[in-house]
């Protein structure tokens, strides 16, 4: 679901961060996480 979908991708964002990964990439994923996010509240004000 959505929610497992957020943990992974905070997961690969924080490995990436300590990683000292490209911040180009770090960035990308950053923005991956924000749309996810965005989609999970999306979905909460429809079930209301």
């Amino acid at each position: 679901m959505l929610n497992d979908e957020i943990c992974k991708k905070r997961e690969e964002l924080n490995k990436s961060i300590e990683q000292n990964k490209d911040y180009a990439q770090i960035y990308k994923i950053s923005v991956e996480l924000d749309k996810l996010i965005v989609k999970y509240y999306k979905s909460l004000n429809q079930t209301r």
